[in-house]
Order: C-alpha cells, then structure tokens, then sequence
C-alpha cells in the first residue's frame, strides 16, 4: 500500500483537483458544488459552470478541503467547511442541524478508481480533521451512509459510516435509517 499524503486544496493545487476530478468533474459535473448551491443553481452550472464556482472559490483563497496524494499524484478529495458554506444542509429535514454549536461539515469524498476499498477514505477523513482543528474548529460533522448492502462509489459520496467511525467519530443524531449524524469533538479548547 503507498504511502499517503495530504494537502489544503489551494490555487496552486488546482491542475491536481482537476486532473483527479477529470472532466466529468468528479460525478456528474458536480465539482463539490452540491451542498454549496440550491438545486436550480446546480443543475444551471452542471459541469462547466461548477467547475468555475468551484475554481473562483479556490481563487478566492478559500481552502474547501483536503486533497491526498500518493507517490506525488492527487488521488483523494475531502471537503470540510463551516457548516454555513453548506446552505443546502440547513433544508434538509434529514441533515438539518442537531443544535447550535458551531460545526465544520465533512460534506464529500472523492477517491480515484484504483485507490478505492483500501483505507484511503479513512485517512482522508482523518486529516480534513486534522484541517478543520487548525482553522479552529471545536466539533466536526459528517453525514455518511449506513448501507446494508454493496453501492455503487457515486451514491455514498458523503462517506461511509464505518470510515467515521474508525476515524474516531460518534453518532450523534438519525432521522433517517441509512443516515447517521456523526461527530467528533475536540478535547482541546
């Protein structure tokens, strides 16, 4: 197994997130865009136009996540954000907030075909924790699937819930049987 690692997507980075991404922008030219925009704004930039979104947020200096890399290639995207940079999680009676404390989001994964079911989404969770602690942030949240049988990679894009779990993370809220709210605190104030 390689090993990883890990990096802030920043503006000099972009050329990796695209060539990781490729020009279906991850699925479906959503380039990370989904919890970002409402449904119309999405559909209305679908590829080309979440791709800038995505870039001009990346040029603003923002730092939307995590990219991991492995023998110097981009293989892995997590993205973690305060949760407000994610409207579309407020309007979810599934995923709307447990309380209000303020929280960092895990909302996406993204991990190249032949780097899959090794581990990798794990680690990538565990450094965009690493990420969001060092920008401040006291809890951090995901919302992955709790899936009984095998499906496929572009439907549990929000992770899975035994990668939060080995990651460290407790459920903390269900409103839906296959989605979990999970969290991790931090023990430092």
């Amino acid at each position: 197994m390689p090993g990883f690692s890990f990096h802030p997507l920043t503006p000099e980075r972009w050329s990796d997130v695209e060539c990781l991404f490729g020009p279906r922008g991850a699925c479906a030219g959503c380039w990370c865009m989904w919890w970002r925009l409402t449904r119309p704004e999405w559909n209305r930039g679908k590829g080309e136009g979440n791709r800038k979104a995505f870039r001009k947020l990346v040029r603003s200096g923002d730092e939307p996540g995590v990219l991991a890399y492995a023998d110097g290639g981009p293989v892995g995207w997590c993205a973690v954000a305060p949760r407000e940079q994610y409207p579309k999680l407020s309007h979810s009676r599934i995923l709307k907030p447990v309380d209000d404390q303020p929280v960092w989001s895990v909302t996406c994964f993204f991990v190249a075909r032949g780097f899959r079911r090794q581990g990798l989404s794990t680690k990538l969770l565990k450094a965009a924790v690493d990420f969001a602690r060092a920008r401040g942030a006291k809890i951090i949240e995901g919302y992955p699937h709790d899936t009984k049988k095998p499906t496929a990679d572009p439907f549990v894009y929000t992770g899975l819930l035994s990668a939060f779990r080995q990651a460290g993370f407790k459920e903390v809220a269900r409103r839906s049987k296959t989605r979990p709210i999970m969290r991790m605190a931090s023990e430092v104030c």
